[in-house]
């Protein structure tokens, strides 16, 4: 018996892989040309572009996985079917049950670590990509040119000498002019300085230098070691949630309902279609050709209907989605392939 499952496991990755590597593939070059669109308002290199692209491959896989494991069972099967070695299978008192079962345990198992993809990694990944575009950003805003006039740090009007390789700028003046009568006039002078982040906040470090407050007659002046200056534009704080805190407000917020919805029933979907992708894809070829092909896409197009159209309350759909699809998936196997074989 477990030569037998063994066979019927190579059968079903052999089909798999290579349907799964085709569609990750194609998924892939969209996402690509999504990022691509990113780098008209901000500037990013080709291993930043591999930083984001990693950011998305949990949200490539919830589109990729579960729908490869439904269409290569079904294609595995019918093809051993053309072939009638399902017909052999069952002359060998392999009973259909046996079979369900035996792929409906890899179906939970994918549908399992498909969940953990979902609700662990995909909160995780979004944030860090989000964080990613708005840090470029903020850094696009307060990017610094040498040797330019009239330049801007938050509210202060900066001109930088140089610049070395390791982005430290050299010789800066930074001027801050006074708003109405009761400000100061400042001017900071300092030797070098670099735009670092801290806690997600983009600062200007400035080292060695003098800082000049100018208040009508009154002058004042002290000199520094080290200063910092936190820029006004950079004030989002870029934090990662938490995967439970991402995920904590699904009852409340709809936008956020329908992406739980949407991509648990994905996760789902290979335990909800097992059954269906057997009963597609085991026919008697010399009596009859089967309908996989339209079948498969019935599936789909009525699954994934039901998913986008119903999420609110949430649980309720997912749980309603679900069962559904597997009671009726249980009952349309026991009718065409149980009673049969």
């Amino acid at each position: 018996m477990k030569l037998v499952y063994k066979y019927l496991l190579n059968q079903f990755l052999s089909t798999m892989l290579s349907l799964f590597f085709t569609l990750f593939i194609i998924v892939s070059i969209i996402f690509f040309i999504q990022l691509a669109k990113i780098t008209a308002y901000i500037e990013i290199t080709f291993f930043e572009l591999i930083k984001l692209y990693i950011f998305l491959l949990p949200k490539i896989l919830i589109f990729t996985l579960p729908i490869s494991f439904f269409i290569a069972l079904t294609l595995a099967f019918y093809r051993l079917s053309r072939e009638n070695e399902s017909t052999v299978l069952f002359a060998l008192s392999i009973a259909p049950g046996m079979i369900a079962s035996f792929f409906a345990k890899i179906a939970a198992l994918v549908s399992a670590f498909m969940l953990v993809v979902v609700l662990v990694f995909i909160p995780i990944s979004f944030e860090l990509f989000d964080n990613f575009v708005d840090y470029k950003k903020i850094s696009a805003k307060v990017s610094i040119k040498t040797g330019e006039f009239g330049q801007r740090y938050g509210e202060w009007l900066v001109f930088i000498d140089t610049k070395n390789s390791d982005e430290t700028y050299k010789n800066i003046i930074m001027y801050h002019p006074k708003k109405n009568s009761q400000d100061k006039e400042q001017v900071i002078l300092a030797k070098e300085g670099k735009l670092e982040t801290n806690d997600g906040v983009i600062t200007f470090k400035l080292d060695e230098g003098k800082a000049y407050e100018i208040k009508e007659e009154d002058w004042h002046i002290s000199s520094f070691k080290n200063l910092l200056i936190k820029s006004k534009l950079s004030s989002k704080e870029l934090n990662t949630k938490s995967f439970y805190g991402y995920w904590s407000d699904v009852t409340n917020n709809k936008e956020k309902a329908k992406e739980f919805v949407i991509y648990i029933l994905i996760a789902l979907f290979p335990l909800a279609s097992v059954l269906f992708a057997l009963s597609f894809g085991i026919v008697t070829y010399r009596y009859e050709k089967g309908f996989a092909y339209f079948g498969i896409f019935v599936i789909i197009f009525a699954y994934f209907t039901l998913l986008i159209s119903f999420y609110n309350p949430p649980f309720v759909a997912i749980a309603v989605i679900f069962s559904s699809f597997l009671i009726a998936s249980l009952f349309y196997f026991k009718a065409k392939i149980a009673s049969k074989y």
